[in-house]
């Protein structure tokens, strides 16, 4: 059992919580508090009544998540967020939630687990939003073929590829979740190959006009890699258990 107060003092520090900006709305750090106590982590990208539902029935006494439960912004407390509450609050789950910040963690970030499960290395920081790097890039020279079947292996399904660029990559960069409206963006960084979750339509087209090739693995599966490496650190770290909650959204 650690204390609430020890886990979210150390996973703000660690996250840098107070420095990353992020959207208003992404309100990071501690959004909900239990009564003090710790006995088991639950990780999901997002916070949902189903995803709360089962961190109960699961004893998860603090959970992890990605998105979390402020996204539409400022509202009453009635209907869907009344429910969420009265679920964290009968079941005494505590709630924490880091955005950006996990995103653009060198350690268990999203794009810095992704880049490891694909194999980069020598990776670097591009892309700047909300004053900081939050993508990585790395100059590696591999078939298309071959990266394609490579990220399929580290989502563990189906992929949409948009392959417009050179039959060999160049530089490949990551940014995971909804980053393919920025194509044009990424391309100035001199990206060829550029991996994301999702994007708009007329993202496929600008990758054709750009000579880029567009790989998109899915908004939730590219960021489940996040959750799970925080809440695994903090579980070695604290000596308390942690879960997984897959509650995928099919974006």
């Amino acid at each position: 059992m650690a204390s609430l107060s020890s886990i979210v003092g150390y996973a703000d520090r660690f996250l840098r919580i107070r420095e990353v900006g992020d959207w208003d709305n992404a309100l990071n750090g501690l959004q909900i508090e239990n009564s003090g106590r710790v006995t088991k982590i639950g990780a999901a990208v997002d916070v949902s009544t189903r995803v709360l539902e089962a961190a109960a029935k699961q004893d998860v006494d603090l959970l992890i998540v990605h998105h979390g439960l402020f996204w539409p912004g400022l509202q009453p407390v009635t209907g869907i967020l009344r429910r969420q509450l009265s679920v964290a609050f009968e079941n005494n789950i505590a709630l924490y939630s880091a955005h950006l910040p996990l995103d653009l963690h060198p350690q268990v970030g999203n794009n810095a687990q992704l880049a490891a499960a694909l194999g980069l290395k020598s990776n670097q920081l591009f892309f700047e939003e909300k004053g900081q790097m939050i993508g990585l890039k790395a100059c590696t020279s591999w078939l298309r073929e071959e990266l394609d079947r490579k990220l399929r292996k580290a989502l563990g399904g189906p992929i949409k590829t948009f392959m417009f660029g050179p039959k060999k990559t160049g530089t490949i960069g990551i940014i995971t979740g909804g980053a393919g409206s920025e194509i044009y963006k990424v391309a100035r960084d001199g990206i060829d190959t550029f991996i994301t979750g999702e994007a708009p339509h007329w993202a496929a087209v600008a990758a054709d006009e750009l000579g880029m090739n567009l790989l998109l693995g899915g908004h939730y599966t590219t960021e489940v890699f996040g959750v799970k490496a925080l809440a695994a650190h903090l579980s070695k770290r604290f000596r308390i258990p942690w879960e997984f909650i897959d509650c995928p959204t099919g974006l």
